[in-house]
């Protein structure tokens, strides 16, 4: 059962909440801010040092060019030292929605823009370290629109894939992001779901 959300903060309502005590910040960056809490639980037990990494919320979509072929992006990840196949995808600017967000990333890596957006739900990749959530969306329609508009640090090639040589790709453990293997998981679930005929 999924918990309630707190309309303004976009966060669950958890009844088992801890009490923080004190928060220390350890590192101050605009994409990674690291602090130690001291907490008390509902019992009353004092938990005197939980580490949490802020990040900002961030998105990512299955894309899907009007040829039905699913736009992948590939770059090297230098904490796992080595290249992935990837969807596109990014964080989420103060100003912005994730929708919003979304296209505007989708532009900037691929040169695409889409017609349709279907939101297929919202994720924490790990709850236990990260406070901030991933929202996933289908995109549908992709015509090419321009160039890469890439950061100063990003290399990333396009990839055109047919559907199911990506589900294969997605049952052989071929993408090891996990929030964006999960957004497959729900992006061809949502496939499925609009392929299927109307009830008569």
């Amino acid at each position: 059962m999924s918990l309630p959300i707190n309309q303004e903060t976009g966060k669950p309502i958890n009844r088992m909440n801890w009490k923080i005590l004190s928060s220390e910040y350890l590192s101050n960056h605009q994409y990674f801010t690291a602090r130690k809490d001291v907490c008390e639980m509902p019992d009353g037990t004092i938990v005197p040092a939980y580490f949490v990494v802020e990040m900002p919320e961030s998105t990512c979509a299955m894309a899907l060019t009007e040829n039905n072929e699913v736009i992948l992006v590939k770059q090297y990840r230098h904490p796992i030292e080595t290249d992935t196949l990837e969807l596109p995808g990014g964080f989420v600017d103060k100003d912005e929605t994730p929708e919003m967000a979304i296209a505007r990333e989708l532009e900037e890596e691929t040169g695409y823009r889409f017609a349709e957006f279907h939101y297929l739900g919202r994720t924490a990749a790990n709850p236990g370290v990260l406070n901030n959530f991933t929202t996933l969306y289908l995109a549908t329609g992709g015509k090419k629109n321009g160039e890469q508009k890439l950061d100063h640090n990003e290399e990333i090639e396009i990839k055109l894939f047919p559907l199911e040589e990506v589900r294969k790709m997605l049952m052989n453990n071929e993408i090891v992001q996990a929030m964006h293997s999960t957004c497959m998981f729900y992006g061809f679930s949502k496939l499925d779901e609009i392929k299927k005929p109307p009830v008569t």
